[in-house]
């Protein structure tokens, strides 16, 4: 019976060691916010108004940037354009140090359209 106990007892903490060795380090999201940011260059298309937007983000098993959606703070609608030049700029892209799996980010965005 103490044979079984103590094989048990091994297995229970050989187990724990396994899953607590694959956990990847925890990457600051400012760490992941300014590699993020660093993807978006100037747009080649005219804004006609500012936006103040959040982008919902998480990371696949690949590493990748999966954008989950993007909402206007002042509930105002969000132009094709817009969407789409978010979406070309972050959705599958890599970045140095990915996150957490499935951990949602949230990332404030301002769009300022150009002044003549």
């Amino acid at each position: 019976m103490k044979k079984y106990k103590l094989l048990a007892l091994a297995l229970a903490i050989g187990t724990l060691s396994l899953f607590a060795a694959n956990k990847p380090a925890d990457i600051p999201a400012k760490e992941i916010r300014t590699q993020v940011v660093d993807l978006f260059k100037t747009p080649n298309f005219n804004i006609e108004k500012d936006y103040n937007l959040n982008i919902v983000f998480t990371f696949n098993s690949e590493g990748e940037i999966v954008v989950q959606s993007v909402y206007d703070k002042d509930k105002g609608k969000i132009d094709k354009n817009v969407l789409n030049y978010i979406h070309k700029t972050m959705d599958h892209k890599m970045i140095q140090t990915p996150g957490e799996l499935n951990r949602a980010f949230t990332l404030p965005l301002k769009i300022k359209r150009e002044s003549l």
